[in-house]
């Protein structure tokens, strides 16, 4: 019998495209991806158009020298994205380069903590924020609070510049200078905060005694920015330490010809044509310091002092009793008062034979002491001052 092996006829297999797993796999995941992008760019926003217009505003004006317009042009870039990091450095920087312009800083530094707290708080792990809230920390005199943020910056984000030079100056503020001089000498090499990283590095070698040192690396920054007005003070500042008037008398001219209604400037010129004994020119400039800034005592006391170095005593008890009263009304704390404003006030008075005037400037002073406002001593014996006493 022959058995037939024979299947019959093979079915048609139909073969269809389709598309291989792991490709089906992929695109479900980038689709993950991109939706998950999108739920975030709902939720947190990349900065749109006018805020990065205005970032880059603003750090060209700091460029400039203009720190009004940084600061305004950072803050109009907050409005648009609160809290924004980058915004909020820049601001912090030039509100506390604006503190050091003239003499009425100290609101641009509390400002500077307020902004900077602010953002810390919104985003307690962003480099940018961290080291904006260390720079406010560090001008403010808080160097442990400072060096705490800027090596959280620095963990966060190791090439940040600009935490790295706010480590350097903390350093030296706990008075580590030459790890400070260390990591300042990093931040310069980095080169994306020039100027910042130059002054950083002029601040501490001066702190630390290299006073020529430092007049090198401020005269540096002043090469990439020469309309930015607190490298002028400083240049000055490292001249004198080295004796240079001439250098510190041109620096301060320079910030004059930056800012004609600069006081603070006046004030140096000053006290510097006081220390040459150029009299009749301190006398010029310190008198368009108290005509222009009625309100700040330290230009009272400088009037006052060389009115009493130039024997007119009776303008110089005038002018300190001014600068002594100013202190007062407005708050000053008693250790931070000036000395001078009490004693030589005391002695003009003597000298002019005012005994009432002179009684009661030295009270007023005995009080301050007896709360440790002075360090400074001026006595008299218990029954007053001799040419005030009676005699018998």
């Amino acid at each position: 019998m022959m058995i037939s092996r024979g299947y019959g006829r093979r079915p048609r297999r139909t073969h269809r495209r389709s598309i291989p797993f792991a490709i089906l796999q992929g695109f479900i995941a980038g689709l993950m991806v991109w939706g998950f992008g999108w739920v975030g760019s709902v939720l947190t926003p990349a900065p749109n158009r006018p805020a990065s217009a205005e970032l880059d505003a603003a750090r060209r004006a700091f460029d400039a020298g203009n720190l009004d317009e940084a600061i305004a042009a950072a803050e109009r870039a907050l409005t648009d994205i609160p809290e924004w990091p980058p915004a909020a450095l820049q601001m912090v920087r030039a509100l506390v380069y604006r503190s050091y312009v003239d003499y009425d800083g100290a609101p641009d530094r509390r400002r500077a903590l307020e902004v900077s707290k602010a953002v810390l708080e919104a985003n307690p792990e962003d480099a940018d924020a961290l080291a904006a809230r260390a720079f406010a920390l560090h001008a403010d005199g808080q160097s442990l609070a400072a060096y705490r943020l800027a090596e959280r910056a620095l963990r966060r984000d190791a090439r940040h510049t600009f935490a790295r030079l706010t480590l350097g100056l903390a350093y030296a503020g706990v008075g580590s200078f030459e790890r400070g001089l260390s990591e300042l000498r990093q931040a310069v090499r980095a080169g994306d905060y020039p100027v910042d990283a130059l002054r950083a590095l002029a601040v501490v070698q001066s702190d630390s005694g290299r006073y020529r040192d430092a007049a090198s690396s401020i005269d540096q920054a002043i090469s990439v920015n020469r309309t930015l007005i607190p490298l002028h003070f400083e240049r000055a500042l490292y001249a004198l330490q080295v004796g240079d008037s001439g250098a510190a008398s041109t620096a301060y001219l320079r910030v004059l010809s930056l800012d004609a209604n600069n006081m603070k400037a006046r004030l140096r010129i000053c006290e510097l044509d006081s220390m040459l004994r150029q009299r009749d020119a301190a006398l010029r400039y310190c008198r368009e310091v108290v005509s222009l800034a009625p309100d700040w005592s330290d230009g009272w006391h400088a009037l006052g002092r060389e009115y009493f170095l130039g024997g007119d005593f009776g303008e110089a008890q005038s002018a300190l009793n001014r600068c002594s009263t100013l202190q007062v009304m407005q708050g000053v704390p008693p250790a931070e008062r000036t000395f001078e404003c009490w004693y030589l006030q005391g002695q003009a008075a003597e000298l002019n034979g005012d005994c009432p005037a002179l009684v009661a400037t030295y009270n007023e002073f005995r009080a301050m002491s007896a709360i440790g406002a002075f360090t400074e001593t001026w006595t008299y014996p218990p029954e007053g001052p001799a040419a005030c006493v009676a005699s018998p």
